[in-house]
């Protein structure tokens, strides 16, 4: 079967490709396929990200193995788009160049029999020119101030006064210990 995709860039403007490709390829095919279709050179990490169906995203499928053992980790060659995505399960975030953060929502479009001397994975439409620079992200969880007040701890300058004069501990003084 073939998977069509409409893989759509997190920007101001409307910019999208449609994606062709085999449902018993992998995950690192399609990062292939969406690196090539935006003209992207490839030599960035990226991932790709489980979500629900408002894109809440969940777990990470990364391009190598990050885990503290190796083999552990499941990579993207791992994974066939069928062990994830079908009809049920449609939507994928997947992030290329974790410094710039280029996002794009990946979406399974339709599952069609694949046509005979077509190659794939294959570009079948795009739409909208690539900005110079990725949308800048605001990566501030919602309740930041709920984090900030649970550990507040009510102290202020004032309160430290009660350590000046205190002779108790030893100084060890900044430059024997760190030259």
């Amino acid at each position: 079967m073939v998977y069509k995709f409409r893989v759509i860039l997190d920007a101001e403007e409307d910019i999208f490709r449609d994606i062709a490709i085999l449902d018993d390829d992998t995950l690192e095919d399609l990062h292939n396929a969406i690196f090539n279709s935006f003209g992207f050179d490839g030599m960035e990490v990226a991932s790709f990200y489980t979500c629900d169906e408002t894109w809440n995203q969940e777990d990470e499928i990364s391009l190598f193995d990050t885990g503290d053992v190796p083999g552990e980790q499941r990579i993207m060659s791992d994974y066939k788009l069928s062990d994830i995505l079908d009809k049920e399960n449609t939507k994928i975030i997947y992030v290329y160049d974790f410094i710039n953060m280029w996002t794009f929502l990946v979406e399974l479009a339709a599952i069609e029999e694949q046509t005979a001397g077509a190659i794939y994975p294959e570009t079948l439409f795009a739409h909208g020119e690539m900005p110079d620079e990725a949308l800048e992200k605001n990566f501030e969880a919602d309740n930041a101030d709920d984090f900030y007040d649970e550990f507040e701890d009510g102290l202020d300058d004032d309160d430290m006064d009660m350590f000046e004069g205190d002779d108790s501990y030893e100084d060890y003084g900044f430059e024997e210990n760190w030259n």
